[in-house]
């Protein structure tokens, strides 16, 4: 059985999860809007991966016989003043995040819960992973979307991913 103050942050973690896929989802609605399909299907692939984060920690919390509790969603904003905003929230909600994976984890290792810290690495990496990823988006659309056209050609290189 997980500790009563972890398992409740777990719970919140799991609606932070489900609130990202809800702003990515968002974000690629916009770019979809403004027929910029690349980012449209980039973002969607990034709202999935919200998801599975979600699901780690619901079964995670499962596992370990504590009730999942789902809190409702905020509205998730769908308008932006330009194609570089989205990119720019990205960064500073996976470091919003990241932040609370670490909370997470200085919690775990407050408690000498070594599975819970073992299973937390593995976000831990993610999250160094999923800031990099922003960070690069950034700065690429920084550097190459001058004008429509570079706009458009990262659009298409994004539309590649996996």
């Amino acid at each position: 059985m997980l500790n009563e103050r972890l398992a409740k942050e777990m719970n919140e973690q799991v609606n932070k999860e489900l609130f990202s896929a809800y702003l990515y989802l968002g974000m690629s609605t916009y770019y979809s809007e403004h027929g910029l399909k690349g980012f449209a299907s980039w973002f969607k692939k990034q709202a999935n991966e919200e998801i599975e984060h979600a699901l780690k920690f619901v079964d995670y919390l499962q596992d370990n016989g504590v009730h999942v509790a789902l809190s409702s969603i905020s509205e998730s904003k769908t308008h932006y003043e330009d194609f570089k905003e989205p990119l720019i929230l990205q960064v500073s909600h996976e470091k919003s995040v990241t932040d609370s994976i670490n909370n997470l984890l200085t919690i775990a290792i407050e408690l000498k819960d070594y599975r819970s810290i073992n299973f937390l690495n593995w976000f831990i990496n993610e999250q160094a992973e999923e800031e990099k990823t922003a960070e690069d988006l950034l700065k690429e659309f920084e550097l190459f979307a001058v004008d429509s056209k570079a706009v458009y050609e990262l659009s298409d290189k994004l539309a590649t991913r996996r």
